[in-house]
């Protein structure tokens, strides 16, 4: 069964209708808030291409679990 969510928020305009299982091969500035300019940045510097190499990055995935641990140690 398709997994079904509203994540227009979260979205640039042109891929609020793309589904689910498309979203981790768009584009990173797919993300809503997210320009060409930002996408090349983070092409440059850590070879971002996609929504999914974003979520997967090493550095990302630190942060997240770096912000996690101090929020839980609180």
């Amino acid at each position: 069964m398709p997994i079904s969510m509203n994540l227009d928020a979260v979205l640039d305009k042109a891929y609020e209708s793309t589904p689910l299982t498309e979203l981790a091969n768009a584009p990173v500035s797919a993300l809503a808030g997210v320009s060409d300019a930002d996408a090349e940045a983070l092409k440059k510097a850590f070879n971002i291409n996609t929504i999914g190499d974003l979520a997967g990055n090493k550095y990302v995935t630190a942060a997240q679990a770096i912000a996690e641990l101090a929020r839980i140690a609180k």
